[in-house]
């Protein structure tokens, strides 16, 4: 199988979904800018929106590991709102004493539409069920054992994630991942040709490994190169 053109050329992703136009859709469409977005953020082209928006996060999952969700969402609710209030307040008390007519200071944002169209909204929805098709897809194929490698895979990933859960919890684990989220591709950039080659040479021994089990393990099926 052909590999997808990805950030780490020697990572392959066994969900099989490399095609440049998911769903059907032009690869030139109104959702294509995102990925790029995406890129930017977390290889901190931007350094001050990747700050704000890494910090930011990092605060909000902090918080929701010393307090319950509930309490989280009520204070982000309250620090919003007094924000707001004071700053209505403040101008309000401003055009009184100044006399001024600039009237409400919101109204601009106000005036948006912000309405989700139809048309936005099916074509967000068709994008979905292109990956909940896929995914459920990928379910029945591991869990029904079309492919008993596959099927070993996930089982041993789910047996020491029961060790991982012992010691971390959810949003533990969270943190670390956006932690290691907009740390790695940076260290890879800088490290790519390093990090490639010790990739490949781990791959060729995993690749070893499982054509070996495949050989002795009687009842597995090899894949066939599509």
């Amino acid at each position: 199988m052909a590999e997808p053109a990805t950030q780490f050329p020697y990572i392959s992703s066994s969900a099989g979904g490399g095609s440049s136009e998911p769903g059907g859709r032009d690869a030139k469409g109104a959702g294509s800018p995102q990925p790029c977005a995406v890129r930017n953020l977390i290889f901190w082209r931007d350094v001050k929106k990747t700050g704000v928006v890494f910090s930011t996060t990092l605060i909000l999952l902090l918080s929701l590991a010393a307090f319950s969700v509930i309490s989280v969402i009520s204070y982000l609710i309250l620090a919003l709102l007094s924000v707001t209030i004071s700053f209505r307040v403040y101008k309000s008390v401003i055009q009184a004493v100044q006399k001024s007519e600039e009237g409400h200071p919101f109204k601009t944002y106000l005036d948006l539409d912000v309405a989700l169209s139809s048309e936005t909204f099916h074509n967000y929805m068709s994008s979905a069920m292109v990956h909940i098709n896929h995914a459920l897809k990928l379910i029945m194929r591991l869990f029904l054992v079309e492919d008993l490698v596959d099927s070993l895979k996930l089982a041993v990933i789910m047996w020491l994630m029961t060790y991982v859960g012992a010691i971390f919890n959810g949003i533990t684990l969270l943190i670390l991942a956006e932690l290691l989220v907009f740390s790695l591709p940076v260290v890879y950039e800088k490290y790519k040709t390093q990090i490639d080659r010790s990739v490949g040479i781990a791959r060729d021994q995993i690749k070893s490994v499982v054509s070996k089990v495949q050989a002795k393990v009687p009842g597995i099926v090899k894949k066939k190169p599509e």
